[in-house]
Parts: structure tokens; sequence; C-alpha cells
């Protein structure tokens, strides 16, 4: 089991974790508080909630964790299907209720939707600005021609504030790693993009980019339709 899914299914078996340890690139590693990802939608910030309000027609939920928010799109009998490259949170997913819960990878998969939904910096699984845009070309064939694409991510901008920026890659490309109960993963890329990154990639690739909310914190959320 992956380290993070094991994190995840102590808590989900006992209502306790212990430390989730995130290390990074940039910066001393920080504690991921696991009860995070089992919010409901009280717990929820506006940025979410928002986004979980815009969701029509037939929803994905892409990297969808425990299920969090796909519950809560269910109890407004919404059809959504969750998929998450984590074999075990899948299985806490179909566990708490999630109707359509898969092991999936975004990359092989061929259905189409009306809404794709990438929650909690979903977005950052793409890890660099080359994997966004092939990511975006990839994703007009998911969606339906009156479709939108519904993520958050964030400038990180800020990090760099008293250190100078990347000079060989985008400031916003990082590295992840998790760490529980001593064991460590694989490192992984992960990617925060800042606003007008997005607007340029989007316009490149076909599509029409719109901040719907922005929580004044550097972090967003974003539509994406399909340019006319």
């Amino acid at each position: 089991m992956d380290v993070f899914g094991k994190a995840l299914t102590d808590f989900y078996k006992t209502g306790e974790a212990d430390t989730l340890w995130l290390h990074n690139s940039y910066d001393e590693p920080e504690e991921m508080p696991v009860d995070f990802f089992f919010r409901d939608d009280e717990d929820m910030p506006v940025l979410e909630l928002q986004a979980l309000q815009m969701c029509t027609g037939k929803v994905l939920d892409i990297g969808a964790g425990v299920g969090s928010h796909a519950l809560v799109l269910q109890a407004f009998n919404v059809d959504v299907t969750a998929i998450d490259i984590s074999e075990a949170a899948v299985k806490i997913m179909n566990d708490r209720g999630v109707k359509k819960a898969l092991h999936h990878d975004i990359f092989n998969y061929t259905e189409k939707f009306d809404t794709i939904l990438m929650l909690m910096n979903g977005i950052g699984l793409t890890r660099t600005l080359p994997g966004f845009k092939d990511f975006l070309i990839k994703l007009k064939s998911l969606i339906n021609p009156d479709g939108q694409v519904l993520f958050d991510t964030s400038d990180i901008a800020y990090l760099y504030e008293d250190l100078p920026k990347p000079q060989n890659q985008y400031y916003g490309e990082v590295s992840y790693q998790y760490e529980y109960k001593g064991e460590k993963g694989n490192w992984f890329n992960w990617l925060y993009i800042d606003q007008q990154t997005i607007a340029e990639i989007s316009k490149e690739t076909g599509w029409v980019s719109e901040i719907v909310f922005d929580d004044d914190e550097d972090q967003y959320l974003v539509k994406l339709t399909l340019a006319q």
C-alpha cells in the first residue's frame, strides 16, 4: 500500500493516525493533518463549496481522495464518477458510499463528461508546465462540447520573496514526498500555476479560462470552457 494510503486507512479505521509528513523541495517538512481529507461540507472552504455548486451534468472528480467532494455532490443527486490512483483511497471511497469510485489514472481515461472537477490543487498532477499543456489537450477528449473544467491552484511566488526563483524551471514546479510511520514514499512532482500563465496556455490549447473565485490568499478557482 502507498504511504499516503496507509495514513488514510489508519485514520478511517480508527479515527486517528500518526503524523503524516510532507517533505518538499523548497523548505522544511510540513505536517499534513489526515482528518483534512475526510471533511464534510461544513468544514470546506468557500472556494470548494463554490466549485461544487457550479458542477452540472455528468461530473468526473479527478484525484478524488477518500471521496469527500463526491459525497457532497451525491447528496444533491449529481451523477459523479470519482477516480484516484491510490488503491487504498478508492477502497475507502467505496466503503464510505461513493457509488462510482474507480481506481484509475486520468491519462488512460476515455469517457466524456459535462464537468471535470479537480479540487485541492488537483491540477498539480500535471507536474510541469509542458505537462499542464499536454493535459489540457487530453481533456478535450473527455469533455462534452458545452462542458467545463473546474480546478483550484495557487501562485506560490510568495515562497520566493526572500529567495531567488529557480533558473532552470518554472517556479511553480515543486517536488513532494510523503513520510508516515518512518516509511517514505517516492518523490513526486507537483505544479502550482499563476493566473497569467493559465490564461496563456489555455488560449494556446483552445480553452477559455476564467477566474471565478479568488480567496485573496493566492488561491483561486479556475473555470475552463472550450473556445468556440
